[in-house]
């Protein structure tokens, strides 16, 4: 185990919040088409309760600090912010579109001493970037940018959202990281809005599309154990939890609320009402997301996929219930592994995991 690993366990083990994502704002001068989130400004923290809620996460233990929106420099006091989270020792990891940064910015960046700059592109082509965007000319500014942060020596990675606009773009997006020298990685996650909103998901690509991406090897390194069917399911499975939101992870909002996750919006609490430990310790809420474990989650705890999916509980949470399945992430792994999960089973009313399903083998969709 690495060090990073052995120190993340540690912290999940004893309850520390060990890393912390933060959005600055929601405002943004994009319109993705998939954004879940409010772009209008709503009472955002000031520059000084922001400060604030970085000296209490520096007391709480956090070292690991994502800024994020919104687009992150549209607040004119971010560099203000990032200077001070930088003087309390965080590891700073910043999320940004890169359409205001220019040569003085990637500098200062770089001064600071952030770690990673993960930059959004959504294709190659600067006609689908834009579109999905909607801001004329977003591609040509964002890989400018990506182009200075990598002159001053910075390590940037593009992060590219798979949706139906985009579906057959990554392999070309790929090849245009690798050329610009940065590195690229791709989710095919759409999530609802945070304010339950589930009108975007029609932006999620098909099931029938997705082995495209899972048995692609320029996509995915470790092809043949990421495909391989679930290993058997053991008692130290069943006594897991599903991730860190909650454990050793959480999201704080613009606005100052706690959630165990940018994608799990259940509210645990104000940091403008409490102090963030009162509310790591004590909130109600964060206390019954650490209570669930595997084998309390229904239907999935008798899933041979349990000790393998990437089952998200906040997606569960707005599907329903934080201890049901994730649709979403149960099509992942059948189209992942050609095993159907207990989930997708029960919805075909075929009884039992181990059952015979009418549920069209993998070979025919790939």
């Amino acid at each position: 185990m690495s060090l990073l690993n052995e120190m993340s366990q540690k912290a999940f083990d004893m309850g520390v919040p060990i890393s912390v994502h933060m959005d600055v704002t929601y405002r943004c001068n994009e319109r993705c088409v998939h954004c879940y989130l409010d772009h209008e400004d709503h009472g955002e923290m000031t520059t000084a309760e922001i400060k604030n809620v970085l000296d209490q996460l520096a007391e709480a233990g956090v070292f690991f600090l994502t800024f994020s929106g919104g687009e992150v420099f549209l607040r004119r006091d971010f560099f203000e912010i990032l200077e001070y989270a930088r003087g309390l020792m965080f590891n700073v990891k910043i999320k940004t579109n890169a359409v205001m940064i220019r040569e003085d910015e990637a500098r200062r960046i770089r001064d600071l001493g952030v770690d990673t700059i993960q930059i959004s592109v959504y294709s190659h082509r600067p006609e689908v970037h834009d579109a999905i965007t909607k801001l004329p000319g977003s591609f040509v500014r964002t890989i400018k940018a990506i182009r200075f942060m990598r002159d001053q020596g910075l390590k940037v990675t593009i992060a590219n959202v798979l949706m139906t606009w985009n579906l057959h773009d990554s392999d070309g997006l790929q090849k245009l990281a690798g050329e610009v020298g940065v590195h690229y990685t791709l989710d095919p996650t759409i999530t609802p809005k945070m304010d339950g909103d589930t009108s975007i998901l029609s932006l999620r690509i098909a099931g029938e599309e997705l082995p495209e991406v899972f048995r692609n090897p320029a996509l995915v390194p470790n092809l043949e154990e990421f495909c391989a069917p679930p290993k058997p399911v053991s008692e130290d499975d069943l006594e897991g939890y599903s991730c860190s939101a909650g454990h050793s992870f959480c999201y704080i909002s613009p606005y100052g609320d706690v959630f165990p996750c940018v994608q799990f919006p259940l509210p645990t609490g104000n940091i403008r009402q409490q102090k963030f430990m009162d509310i790591w310790n004590h909130s109600p809420e964060l206390k019954e997301v650490r209570s669930i474990k595997a084998k309390d989650l229904t239907t999935c705890s008798s899933c041979s996929h349990v000790s393998s999916c990437t089952r998200c509980p906040g997606l569960a949470y707005m599907e329903g219930s934080m201890r049901g399945p994730s649709s979403a992430d149960c099509e992942k792994s059948y189209y992942r592994t050609g095993i159907p999960t207990a989930n997708m089973l029960r919805k075909a009313g075929q009884g039992p995991v181990g059952s015979l399903v009418q549920i069209r083998p993998l070979a025919a969709l790939a």
